[in-house]
C-alpha cells in the first residue's frame, strides 16, 4: 500500500474545501456584488490576458487587427476628426486602437489598468502617444483637453451604473466643447438572457499554466438588467482555486440619452451593427456617439 504524502494529503485537503466553498456560494449571485474582479496587476495574467489580445483568431479580448482598422476608420468620419486633433482611449489596453489613430496624425492618449497591457501600448507606439496606468473609475484628467474619447467593447457596461455616470461625466469633462465621445455598448436586443453553467480542463491558457478545473456559471438578473459570471479556477497541482466575476450591465438607448443628458452631454448619432462595418460580431453592438455642447 502507497502512503500518501504530506503534500498529497494537503493538496486533497484545499480541493476539498475548494469545492465545499463552491457549493456553499450564495444563489442567485448579485451583479457588482459577489465575486472579485481580474487580477489585472498581477503579471502573470497580464501577460496571459495580452496573448488573449492579440490572438487574431476569435475576439475574446480584443478583435482582430483588419476590423480594427475598419473600425477606425469608422469612427474618425463619426467622431469628424482631423490630422492634429486629440483623442483620448479610455481602457486603451495594448494600444491596439491608439496606436493606429496616431498613425493617422492624431495624438493620442491613453489608459488602462494593466501594466503589461500599457508596456506593449509602449512598445507598439513608441512616442506617438502618451500611456498611462490608471483605473477608468479614477483617471486624473484635465478639463477640455480633447477633441474626442473612445470608450470601445463594451468596458462601461463592467461598471455599476451610479459609476458609470461619473465615469461618462468624468470623460465628458476631459472633451473640448463641441467634442464628441463614441461609446460602444451591447444592444439590448441581442443579449443572451438565460442562465448557464459550464466546464473545462486544460494546463495552459488565461486563467493558468498548469493542469486546472475551471468551472463557470452566468446568471441573468431581469430586475437589475444586468448579468454576471462567475469562474473558479482549481489548479490542480496545487488544490488552489481562484475566484473571479465579471458584471454586465444592459443599457437601452433611452437609458444612455438619460445618462448623457444629466452630465451635459447629448446623444448626437446611434450606430446600430456598427452601421452595417463588416464586423464578425456588428450584430451585437450599438455605438453611440455623444457630443459636448459648444459654450
Amino acid at each position: 500500500m502507497i502512503e500518501k504524502s504530506d503534500s498529497n494529503r494537503s493538496v486533497e485537503r484545499r480541493l476539498w474545501d475548494a469545492l465545499w466553498k463552491i457549493y456553499r456560494r450564495r444563489q442567485p449571485p448579485i451583479p457588482f456584488v459577489d465575486g472579485e474582479s481580474f487580477p489585472w496587476q498581477d503579471p502573470d495574467f497580464g501577460r496571459r490576458m495580452l496573448r488573449l489580445h492579440l490572438d487574431q483568431t476569435n475576439g475574446a479580448a480584443s478583435r482582430p487587427e483588419n476590423e480594427i482598422e475598419l473600425q477606425v476608420h469608422f469612427l474618425i468620419e463619426a467622431l469628424r476628426l482631423s490630422p492634429g486633433d486629440s483623442i483620448l482611449d479610455a481602457t486603451c489596453g495594448p494600444g491596439l486602437y491608439a496606436c493606429r489613430f496616431a498613425g493617422r496624425g492624431l495624438y493620442v492618449a491613453g489608459f488602462d489598468i494593466s501594466p503589461i497591457s500599457l508596456d506593449h501600448a509602449y512598445r507598439m507606439c513608441g512616442r506617438e502617444a502618451a500611456f498611462y496606468l490608471s483605473d477608468v473609475r479614477h483617471p486624473a484628467l484635465a478639463d477640455g483637453s480633447f477633441d474626442a474619447v473612445i470608450f470601445l467593447y463594451g468596458q462601461f457596461a463592467v461598471m455599476p451604473k451610479e459609476s458609470a455616470v461619473e465615469v461618462m461625466e468624468t470623460l465628458g469633462r476631459a472633451l473640448k466643447p463641441g467634442g464628441r465621445m463614441a461609446l460602444e455598448l451591447l444592444d439590448p436586443e441581442k443579449v443572451d438572457r438565460k442562465d448557464s453553467s459550464w466546464w473545462f480542463t486544460d494546463d495552459e491558457g488565461l486563467w493558468g499554466e498548469s493542469p486546472y478545473l475551471h468551472l463557470g456559471e452566468r446568471h441573468w438578473d431581469d430586475v437589475q438588467q444586468a448579468s454576471i459570471e462567475r469562474y473558479y479556477v482549481l489548479d490542480l497541482e496545487t488544490g488552489k482555486m481562484q475566484e473571479f466575476a465579471l458584471a454586465d450591465q444592459v443599457y437601452a438607448p433611452r437609458d444612455i440619452a438619460l445618462m448623457a443628458k444629466s452630465v451635459g452631454l447629448q446623444v448626437e448619432s446611434i450606430h446600430e451593427a456598427w452601421s452595417g462595418l463588416p464586423l464578425g460580431d456588428a450584430e451585437e453592438w450599438i455605438l453611440y456617439v455623444l457630443r459636448k455642447p459648444e459654450i
